[in-house]
């Protein structure tokens, strides 16, 4: 039996198992349409909030030095995964992409996120669109492969945990990010986080 890092089979009926399929069942059958398959993964995401997200505390603990993402459930073949995505206060991401297309839900704290262009007109090759915050219980699409640069900090006085879904392995896949002072780019794998 295939169990996932919260120790839950995903023959239960926990409203993660159920949400695991869902997700499982859009991959398989939108395939390649970044638009459709994100448009019905928030949805399936809105009803797991709905029925009340609880993550195990290992899950929803900070890292003392950087944002952390632990690993909820990694697809077998790699399609996709699910992580539980942790910032303490004040710690915040560089600006990059995904490679792939992402839904998040935040579960607790705040969330803000600058969104970005690679544009080389500019003199650090990128160009600030918008600045934006997420709430708890919020749901966002976060990004598809034609508009994939951000970054992320928490926004509040307690740690920010969200529910990430990627369509890969985010652990895994091989990424980029972008120094806003002078527009060097280097490619990075954010590494899976294994709970204490």
């Amino acid at each position: 039996m295939t169990e996932t890092a919260l120790g839950v089979p995903l023959t239960d009926d926990s409203a993660f198992a159920r949400f695991v399929r869902a997700v499982d069942a859009e991959v398989k059958a939108v395939g390649t349409d970044e638009q459709a398959v994100t448009q019905a993964v928030a949805r399936h995401l809105r009803t797991w909030f709905d029925a009340g997200v609880t993550i195990p505390e290992p899950l929803r603990r900070p890292n003392a030095d950087h944002y952390v993402m632990y690993p909820m459930y990694v697809a077998p073949d790699g399609s996709f995964s699910i992580a539980s995505a942790v910032w303490n206060v004040g710690q915040k991401t560089p600006v990059h992409d995904h490679g792939t297309w992402g839904v998040i839900g935040i579960v607790t704290g705040r969330e803000k996120e600058r969104r970005f262009l690679v544009d080389p007109s500019r003199p650090n090759g990128l160009r600030e669109l918008d600045e934006g915050f997420l709430e708890s219980g919020d749901i966002e699409i976060c990004c598809t492969t034609d508009q994939d640069v951000h970054s992320v900090a928490a926004a509040g006085d307690v740690p920010c945990v969200g529910i990430h879904v990627y369509g890969a392995d985010i652990g895994t896949l091989p990424r980029r990010s972008y120094a806003e002072a002078d527009g060097s780019c280097r490619t990075f794998v954010s590494a899976w986080a294994q709970p204490q």
